[in-house]
């Protein structure tokens, strides 16, 4: 309810001021439907605005006879035309007009798709992100691969959409159902599809071959016909809401480990959309049955790359670099990688065998491939302490630094980081450097108290402190010499005894 004299100022306002609607609601603070009731109890509806005349008026029809014609025309190009023919209003205002007339296309209506049991399955990718590893900002995409009858989902997620992750994401859907639909749908993604001329299609030849092993059929839906595999991008949107959102996971294999049980669980429990009246696991068993079965081995998924070993002996692979023996420097060597080991062979023969790393720019080195070099080189010299602990702690060539700013001996420096080196290992030493450096204290002595502390909290016996060389020396077992030689040359001869006898 209003009071009678808000009631006249706006009859006063309306009438005599000849104020708008809105400026009556605006200026008096109330909201424009309780001044148009006002206004139709004293008398009738308020008269309707007046339109004006804009510039683009005489070029509307000019402008829908084209747009009729060709309906996909930019605004951009439809306001260059029109300004050839005289009309000078602004392209922003032309934009906004256009996009109020510009014909909408018509609805279109689909058929409900049905699957029987165990004949087909989609699959593709979803983005959810990135993971920081290390120095490395790599992408977080989820493969996911629906049986379109009973709606059962498989999740894994990678840091990357390659081709051997992809092909990995299909071989843990088998083996987690038990068997292979006979029919797989695609998008037309590079791993899928290499090349496309209507309903000419030119199949990735990894796909073709991976599908030749488990006996199914690749199939790519239409181009921009993204309705045909439907159950796969609902399948997405439902992991992102029932899965992925608010979920806390410590690295990539805890993700998987989530999944594979939420995939078992909460998801397989859920009403299979198709019968609402059972759920997606009691489905699942009518279908499994049906699913063509496993072949007896698994398909191979390694990456496979030539690398040409530089320099120096270490193998260049996914922004990393792996050591190799010093003898196949020069020379072009395969790396096979899985997503937990990198192995480098020469022909049949293994060189060297690391854990894969997904950081970037670092070194990965079997200390005998660097021992080894250091023996045969004459002329090669053990690296500087700096380098060393540059190589097993990145985090020391801030903390030198900073350390070298404060004021700090860096040769005492060095010395005193390299052994908790010797006694902590590099990984400890990293965290610990880093820790001290957020903290603002830039002595060894700090570092130490770090590394104790964390020993302690970890329950770990104190570690041995290497011995120096000079005390090494002394436990080098020393071989008694045969003196006989020396009693030989103290026996008298048969000349000095012939002698004596005079």
């Amino acid at each position: 309810m209003i009071s009678p004299e808000t009631r006249a100022l706006i009859l006063r306002y309306y009438h005599a001021e000849h104020w708008t609607v809105g400026t009556i609601a605006r200026q008096l603070g109330i909201h424009h439907s309780t001044v148009t009731r006002v206004l139709a109890a004293e008398g009738g509806a308020p008269r309707a605005a007046v339109p004006r005349a804009q510039r683009i008026d005489p070029y509307l029809p000019f402008v829908m006879q084209t747009l009729q014609s060709f309906p996909d025309l930019t605004a951009t190009r439809l306001y260059h035309m029109a300004r050839s023919r005289g009309y000078h209003g602004s392209e922003s205002h032309f934009r906004r007009v256009i996009r109020r007339h510009r014909p909408r296309p018509a609805a279109e209506a689909y058929l409900r798709l049905r699957a029987l049991p165990g004949t087909e399955g989609q699959c593709d990718w979803g983005s959810f992100g990135h993971l920081t590893i290390g120095r490395a900002r790599r992408p977080l995409m989820a493969f996911v691969m629906v049986l379109s009858y009973s709606r059962r989902i498989h999740l894994q997620f990678f840091l990357n959409a390659r081709m051997e992750n992809f092909l990995r994401g299909h071989i843990g859907a088998f083996s987690a159902w038990g068997g292979v639909p006979r029919t797989l749908l695609f998008d037309n993604l590079r791993s899928a599809v290499l090349e496309r001329r209507g309903q000419a299609i030119r199949f990735n030849p990894a796909l073709l071959a991976f599908a030749a092993h488990y006996r199914f059929e690749p199939r790519p839906v239409a181009v921009a016909r993204g309705n045909e595999k439907g159950r796969v991008e609902r399948a997405i949107r439902y992991i992102r809401d029932a899965f992925f959102a608010g979920r806390a996971f410590t690295d990539l294999d805890d993700l998987n480990r989530q999944a594979a049980s939420w995939c078992a669980g909460l998801a397989a429990d859920r009403p299979c959309p198709e019968d609402r009246t059972r759920s997606v696991r009691a489905v699942f068993v009518d279908e499994q049955p049906l699913l063509l079965p496993l072949p007896d081995a698994p398909y191979p998924t390694e990456e496979c790359v030539a690398v040409r070993i530089g320099k120096t002996p270490y193998a260049r692979f996914d922004g990393n670099d792996y050591s190799v023996p010093h003898t196949c420097v020069g020379q072009t060597l395969t790396v096979q990688a899985d997503p937990d080991r990198v192995r480098i062979l020469d022909g049949a023969k293994v060189r060297a065998i690391h854990a894969r790393s997904y950081d970037r720019h670092a070194q990965i080195e079997d200390a005998a491939h660097i021992e080894a070099l250091r023996v045969v080189k004459a002329a090669g010299r053990a690296p500087s302490g700096a380098d060393r602990l540059t190589h097993a702690a990145p985090a020391s060539q801030a903390f030198l630094a900073a350390a070298a700013a404060a004021g700090e001996p860096l040769g005492r420096v060095v010395t005193a980081l390299e052994d908790l080196l010797d006694r902590y290992g590099g990984a400890a030493l990293d965290t610990a450097l880093a820790e001290a450096q957020a903290r603002g204290v830039t002595h060894p002595y700090a570092v130490q108290k770090i590394l104790e502390r964390a020993r302690k909290d970890r329950h770990e016996p104190p570690p041995l402190t290497p011995l120096p060389p000079h005390i090494k020396a002394r436990d080098v077992a020393v071989r008694t010499p045969d003196l006989a030689a020396y009693d030989a040359l103290r026996r008298p001869t048969q000349t000095e005894d012939d002698h004596d006898d005079f």
